[in-house]
């Protein structure tokens, strides 16, 4: 892959800006996804770098924790709550069909790149379990019917 060099000087000055603060890997990644919406490969490396890491500690901790993505995500993230009280009113299943009708497992996004499906271990909406976010939008009691009536409502807004 042919390194784009605004891309990797956006990450570089990134990188450097919180360079400084103590456990700064974590803040990083999160800064350049933040930023971009993604941690791009390329970023490894101009980490690893800027902090005197390997690689391969960098990629351990970007493909370690669930939050970070290594791709573009959809246009919308749609997190599903995998959570004990979620699991106990029914998640499991509002999972599968999530899956189902998306067409993509976790990490996954839509052919049309409309959607990326995340898990999150609680939304803190346990008293309305099964819980859904979409962009940060919470949804309570999401059974599969009200799955299809909240994505109709997202198609309205595009």
């Amino acid at each position: 892959m042919s390194a784009d060099p605004k891309l990797s000087l956006e990450i570089r000055r990134l990188a450097e800006a919180k360079a400084a603060e103590p456990g700064a890997l974590l803040p990083i990644l999160h800064s350049i996804q933040d930023a971009l919406g993604y941690v791009p490969e390329m970023a490894v490396p101009i980490v690893a770098e800027v902090l005197n890491l390997s690689r391969a500690e960098v990629h351990g901790v970007v493909t370690f924790y669930h939050f970070f993505r290594m791709h573009p995500p959809g246009a919308h993230t749609l997190y599903v709550c995998r959570a004990e009280a979620c699991q106990s009113m029914g998640s499991r299943k509002l999972e599968q069909y999530a899956r189902d009708k998306l067409g993509v497992d976790f990490h996954g996004t839509t052919a049309d790149g409309r959607y990326t499906l995340e898990p999150v271990y609680c939304l803190g909406n346990c008293a309305c379990s099964p819980a859904i976010m979409i962009d940060g939008e919470l949804y309570g009691r999401v059974t599969p019917d009200r799955f299809d009536a909240i994505l109709a409502q997202w198609e309205k807004r595009s």
